[in-house]
């Protein structure tokens, strides 16, 4: 992948123009965008975008030990209910709320529209709450 984007920023630096005195960070940062775009496109095609917008390993982890057992369980089954989510969904979820991206910076990294990832993670949202809902529910009964 770094070979093609290598290839891709060669055969595109005659199209570079910039008009701004920091030249190095502005060619850095159009390198940068290419060699990201590279990656993006290898993972499509070799079929690997659900891998984009994973949950990284540390969202496992108790920080706040002070918890009690029944939000630690609940915590838990929603990280599971997220990764059950279906993976368009799932990939937007992540780099909105974990990764903290834009609806235009999610769109551009997986070539979709902005209103396709307004739409995606309110669909997860929507799944996800009702999951939230259906536990409440049932604690509820189960306290009675």
């Amino acid at each position: 992948m770094v070979n093609d984007g290598f290839v891709k920023v060669f055969r595109g630096i005659v199209l570079f123009e910039c008009k701004e005195s920091e030249v190095e960070k502005v060619l850095m940062g159009w390198m940068r965008r290419i060699m990201v775009n590279t990656a993006i496109d290898e993972l499509r095609r070799s079929n690997m975008m659900p891998e984009i917008g994973g949950l990284p390993e540390y969202i496992w982890e108790e920080t706040d030990k002070s918890t009690n057992a029944d939000q630690a369980l609940l915590y838990k089954e929603l990280i599971n209910e997220i990764k059950k989510l279906p993976p368009s969904y799932r990939t937007v979820f992540n780099m909105y709320v974990i990764d903290g991206f834009s609806h235009q910076e999610i769109a551009d990294a997986l070539g979709i529209s902005t209103g396709t990832s307004k739409s995606s993670l309110s669909k997860a949202r929507v799944h996800l709450q009702k999951f939230i809902n259906k536990n409440s529910a049932e604690a509820d009964v189960c306290s009675m």
